[in-house]
């Protein structure tokens, strides 16, 4: 028998481990109680008031996103921290349609201030809250615009307004658009990495920054149509707002005016009035008609209460933004845009749907995924219309293909139907690094999902890839004929991955109306043959407590990564390697 005495440091280090525990404990536990504390009295006030000679003061400043994200009280209170942790602001397009129907609506407002800044949005969207500062002036109600500088989107939104206020020494961005893309060919070449493409359809120009080094003639054909569109119902629409003819408008943009003397933009008409920003306050004193006038920001207002109907009819409006991943943690994630799609198809008071797209494509799988679900909702006997915002292009279409009805805006970027695999190949960049493959194999293809990337494809495999994307893009076909009612010849002739503008849809049958997301309301609800309804928004937004506790998570992301690759070079394993198939 061995007998091990234990030394008598030991138990004091194990009480000493406890201790250190258990205070680790309290601290944890202290801290927790104190933030609550803290932001529970600082943000304990979540609706604001609304009083007599409101004006609401719409920024145009942060990043504009489908779905308004949850209120988060941490980025408010990292915001007043010392040495600047303000984060990026983010704005819900869908709380600024919200909040501009709010003001037109209720008579405690008596206007609109437009807050210049800068303002990242797509056109479609910026039409969109243009759109609904036109409807708001309907009421009889103003909107005055300041600005240090005007961008040009901000300026298309602001163009809209009863006076545009400048500052003295700030500038107005007129000058057109452009669309292009940076090529990557070259910089892989130096490096020892080819990219093998394989895609269906000339216009699909996704794949193009790997292999060519500019344009093809079928991308700068598509891209130049786009950002023509997109230009003419810009100044169009300003021309008629600023009664300025619109040749005129585009001499000003060929003159670069953003660079032209300040007075020029008086003289032209593109402002009215050059002021300072203190300026603004007896300004909106004189529109108001009152020295105590209330202005309310877009958080502010967006926490008023609505008044809200007790109807058992529901119409479900379900946010699909972002790229289609199979399992993203951004963007649409087909995991859990199932998951949302089978609430809505349980919940017995959704009486109708409208799927609000905005998405550029993704996997392919996941979109034959999501076309199958919104099926489904069908087969319940829920009307389904779909409301494109920004994009609604290639994976974006495919989701939105089987719909009852389609609306799109304007400028709306959808079609692109086609698909591609990309599959790169590291043969040179190894050899380069003196690093040699070599393998065993029972079958003759047994090695190539390792193989073409690492050796790259012979002719037999790049086949094999090539038919797996004709085959996916017969059946992206094949499912957008069968939900737009047309011959799979016909979606094949304005297919071939061609973009396309939503004014121009219209006429190709690829959608059925242009119009907003009140439009798709308003139709699934006469689909529906509801009268009284009230919306439910679908997926729930995210919880910024519960993104804040995953940070005490014991087991991190870092340890989850440590723990995978420690099981990979512990078991011996075959090696497969599935190409990257997106419809993009």
């Amino acid at each position: 028998m061995i007998i091990v005495k234990k030394s008598e440091g030991e138990p004091r280090k194990r009480r000493g481990c406890l201790w250190t525990a258990i205070i680790a404990i309290l601290i944890y536990v202290g801290i927790n109680v104190l933030v609550t504390m803290a932001l529970g009295s600082k943000f304990s006030t979540s609706t604001a008031k609304l009083t007599e000679h409101s004006v609401y003061k719409l920024e145009l400043k942060g990043t504009v996103v489908e779905q308004a994200p949850a209120e988060d009280p941490f980025a408010a209170f990292m915001a007043e921290m010392p040495m600047g942790m303000q984060q990026d602001q983010v704005v819900g397009l869908d709380q600024l349609l919200s909040n501009i129907r709010l003001a037109k609506d209720d008579a405690r407002i008596q206007g609109i201030y437009l807050r210049g800044g800068s303002l990242a949005v797509g056109a479609a969207s910026a039409k969109a809250i243009r759109d609904a500062l036109i409807d708001f002036k309907q009421s009889g109600k103003w909107i005055i615009a300041y600005a240090d500088s005007y961008s040009q989107t901000n300026y298309y939104i602001a163009s809209v307004a009863d006076r545009i206020f400048l500052n003295p020494v700030g500038s107005v961005d007129w000058n057109g658009l452009c669309g292009g893309k940076m090529y990557y060919t070259r910089l892989l070449e130096k490096i020892g990495v080819e990219m093998q493409i394989v895609k269906v359809g000339s216009f699909k120009a996704a794949v193009e920054p790997f292999f060519r080094t500019s344009m093809s003639d079928e991308d700068r054909r598509q891209t130049q149509v786009y950002i023509d569109g997109v230009w003419e119902n810009m100044v169009r629409e300003v021309a008629q707002s600023r009664h300025i003819e619109a040749n005129q408008l585009q001499a000003y943009a060929d003159e670069m005016i953003t660079f032209q003397p300040i007075e020029k933009y008086l003289s032209y008409g593109l402002v009215d009035s050059l002021v300072y920003t203190q300026s603004m306050d007896s300004i909106l004193r004189q529109w108001t008609g009152t020295k105590d006038y209330n202005l309310m920001k877009t958080s502010e207002l967006a926490s008023v209460k609505r008044t809200t109907l007790t109807s058992s009819n529901h119409i479900a409006v379900v946010y699909a933004d972002g790229e289609i991943s199979d399992e993203g943690t951004e963007g649409i994630s087909g995991k859990e845009m199932l998951k949302t799609l089978r609430k809505v198809q349980k919940d017995n008071k959704v009486k109708a749907v409208v799927l609000r797209v905005n998405s550029p494509g993704g996997s392919a799988n996941a979109s034959e995924q999501i076309w199958h679900a919104v099926t489904l909702l069908q087969e319940k006997g829920l009307p389904v219309v779909v409301s494109m915002g920004d994009y609604a292009a290639s994976g974006g279409y495919y989701i939105s293909c089987e719909a009852d009805y389609i609306y799109a805006e304007p400028t709306t970027l959808t079609g692109s139907i086609g698909i591609f695999a990309l599959v790169p190949d590291f043969s040179h960049l190894l050899d380069k690094v003196g690093v040699d493959v070599d393998e065993v194999h029972t079958n003759k293809h047994a090695a190539m999902s390792m193989n073409m990337t690492l050796k790259g494809m012979d002719s037999d495999e790049y086949q094999l890839v090539q038919s797996m994307v004709e085959r996916g893009y017969d059946l992206f076909t094949l499912r957008c004929a069968q939900g737009r009612h047309m011959s799979q010849d016909a979606i094949k002739q304005i297919g071939g991955g061609r973009i396309w503008l939503g004014q121009d849809a219209i006429n190709l049958g690829l959608v059925d109306a242009l119009g907003n997301i009140d439009d798709a309301v308003n139709k699934a609800a006469e689909l529906a043959a509801l009268d009284d309804y009230e919306l439910a928004y679908f997926p729930d937004r995210k919880d910024p407590w519960a993104e804040f506790l995953k940070m005490f998570d014991n087991s991190t992301e870092e340890e989850k990564l440590i723990a995978r690759l420690r099981t990979f070079v512990s078991q011996p394993r075959i090696m497969t390697w599935t190409p990257i198939v997106k419809i993009q």
